[in-house]
This record gives C-alpha cells, sequence and structure tokens, in this order.
C-alpha cells in the first residue's frame, strides 16, 4: 500500500463503512505496541498530522492519520473504537452529530477556527451577484447552519431572531436579492461553482479544490466571539478522555513545529486557540442544549 499511501495514510472513499475501516486498518499493519499506537481520523489531506506523526516518535508513540472523505465516518469509527481520535470537525458539528448518533464523543484539545466564506466562479465581488443568483451551501445542519448566517452578515437574506446555530432555509425572513439557495454534501459545494452564482464552502473543502481563501466575496471572522462554536477540536470518546498518551498529542499539536505546517498549509487563515477541555465541554453541552429544542 506504499505507493497509493505515501504518506502512510489510509484514504477511505465515500462508500467506506466502519467495518471496512476495521478491516483495512488492521490488513495494513499499523503496528506499533498496543495502548502507544494512535489512529487519528481527519478529513481530506491534513498535512500538520503527517508532523504531529514523525514528532510523536521522540515521545514513544506511534501516530497514524487515517484519511475520511465523507464527514459523516470518522465519529462512526471513533465511537466503534476503530481510531482513537478524530481531528475534523468543529463543536457545532460535534453536538449534531452525538445527539444524532447516540454517541459520547467529547473534546480533548482545541485546534484551529477558520473562516467559513462565499466563493463565486463567475463573479468577483458581492455587488456583482445578480438579483435571484443561486447559491449552494453546505447541507449537514451544523455547517447549513453556519452558511446561512454568513448570508445574512452578508446582507443577502434575513433570518428570524431565534433561528440559532441550526438554522434552515425555512428560518429565512427576507430575500430582498430574491437569492435561490441550494443545500448540498459539503464536499460537492466547489463543484456547483460551474453552475451556480456562488456557494458557501468550508476552509478545508476549499483549499482540496484549489481555491484560494482570499478570492471569497465575503467571508465571516474567525476570531469573534460568535465563532467559538466553530472552533474545531481533537475529539474522544468519553470514557478515554484523560488519556496521557492523547495529552502528549495535545501538547505536539500545539508546538511550534505543527503550528508552522498549520500556517503554511492554510494559507494564514486558521488561527489556533489553547482552550482548556472543561470549557470546551461547558461549550459543547450549551450548543447540545440549544440542538435539543
Amino acid at each position: 500500500m506504499s505507493a497509493a499511501t505515501p504518506r502512510r495514510r489510509t484514504a477511505l472513499a465515500l462508500t467506506t463503512t466502519v467495518t471496512a475501516l476495521a478491516l483495512l486498518v488492521s490488513g495494513c499493519g499499523l503496528g506499533g505496541p498496543e495502548g502507544k499506537r494512535i489512529r487519528v481520523g481527519v478529513s481530506g489531506d491534513s498535512p500538520e498530522w503527517d508532523v504531529l506523526a514523525k514528532e510523536a516518535k521522540k515521545e514513544g508513540l506511534t501516530v497514524e492519520p487515517v484519511v475520511f472523505d465523507d464527514y459523516s465516518l470518522p465519529n462512526k469509527a471513533l465511537a466503534a473504537g476503530d481510531i482513537e481520535l478524530n481531528a475534523f470537525q468543529h463543536l457545532v458539528f460535534l453536538a449534531q452529530s452525538n445527539t444524532a448518533n447516540k454517541t459520547d464523543i467529547t473534546p480533548v484539545a482545541a485546534t484551529t477556527v477558520v473562516p467559513l466564506g462565499l466563493y463565486s466562479g463567475k463573479h468577483k465581488q458581492l455587488s456583482d451577484l445578480p438579483d435571484g443568483a443561486s447559491i449552494a451551501l453546505p447541507n449537514d445542519p451544523s455547517n447549513q447552519g453556519r452558511a446561512l448566517h454568513v448570508l445574512e452578515q452578508a446582507k443577502l437574506i434575513g433570518l428570524k431572531p431565534d433561528a440559532g446555530l441550526f438554522a434552515t432555509p425555512d428560518d429565512i425572513t427576507d430575500n430582498p436579492r430574491h437569492v435561490k439557495i441550494t443545500p448540498v454534501n459539503a464536499q460537492q459545494t466547489p463543484r456547483t461553482l460551474q453552475d451556480a452564482d456562488a456557494a458557501v464552502i468550508n476552509d478545508g473543502v476549499a483549499q482540496l479544490a484549489g481555491i484560494d481563501a482570499k478570492t471569497a466575496l465575503f467571508k465571516d471572522d474567525p476570531a469573534s466571539p460568535q465563532a467559538l462554536p466553530y472552533l474545531n477540536v481533537i475529539a474522544a470518546r468519553a470514557d478515554r478522555k484523560d488519556d496521557a498518551d492523547f495529552q502528549k498529542i495535545v501538547k505536539l499539536y500545539a508546538s511550534k513545529a505543527v503550528q508552522d505546517e498549520v500556517r503554511r498549509t492554510s494559507n494564514g487563515t486558521a488561527h489556533h486557540i489553547e482552550l482548556p477541555a472543561p470549557e470546551l465541554r461547558t461549550e459543547l453541552d450549551r450548543i447540545t442544549k440549544q440542538l435539543a429544542r
């Protein structure tokens, strides 16, 4: 498998199931002494985890990034015990996933906040969007809600005051530009730029598609307090949240070598934030309660 996975990663197709993942991981012989091998589920190309894996060897840990091409899979794999950690999601997504799948996955550390941008392959400025413009956005509840708030901040739509983090198109109260919104799978949003006037695209997905973050027609502010629910995290099963090896990985993620790679690969768009795990869990609880309303 080395020729197909030069970074020793396990690439998983959209049709991958948790059972197939377990077989694939076993078949690839990830190795390492039990308790020292830590498989981390990531989404797309995450070279900072390759850097972290090299640094982890100095701590006697074998860290194996496992790549997923579908956001629905890393939490299922973590809950099933097929990986030990994942690092692909923000707190809102985690709250929604835990609620939908009845899992108990919890954050052990914060990683970064990245902006969510509105992009176009046809128009150079926000003001260039025509009346009746077609706009695609992610269809999963957490990213869809954030995307709608991005459109609201861009003054393209208005939302109900109580729309909250999980807003849907049904919460739109004003549409002065008569925009036509189409929810699609988050990973497919770049493809919609061939036909749609614009699309709200997650930062990581935009990078994979070769879209320069600087070309966004509009984006939210990752440094604002309103961005806290969208803080990305390293997550574990709740029964292993205090694992000593996991804490070593948390420290390694904050190291200069890893953070230099984060800045390089994100073109400076990712904002690293260190927040104590108890505070992350408090925020996760707050979001989960809002989801239950």
